[in-house]
């Protein structure tokens, strides 16, 4: 099945990109106390605010798809295609 590029207009997207952007930060800390020989925990501890911060970032961009993409689908007699490829993408998130 080939793949075609889709696009929309993310209602979030400020919301959206100044989280990635804490993230961002985030990384770079957990860079410099990898860089600056910091104790493990701590490093973990960050590791573990990132992901969670990611989490959060799915959730939100899965809620913003299923309240607009998807509706938006079954409401254009597209629901099927919509919902199995919401699907396969909660199969990707979860592993």
């Amino acid at each position: 099945m080939e793949k075609t590029m889709k696009s929309t207009v993310q209602p979030n997207k400020q919301q959206l990109l100044n989280r990635l952007k804490r993230i961002e930060g985030q990384v770079r800390g957990v860079h410099q106390m990898v860089e600056n020989d910091r104790y493990c925990v701590d490093i973990l501890h960050q590791v573990s605010a990132i992901q969670s911060a990611m989490n959060k970032v799915s959730l939100a961009l899965l809620e913003d798809h299923t309240h607009h993409c998807v509706a938006k689908a079954i409401k254009d007699n597209k629901g099927e295609e919509a919902i199995n490829e919401l699907m396969d993408v909660m199969k990707t998130m979860t592993k």
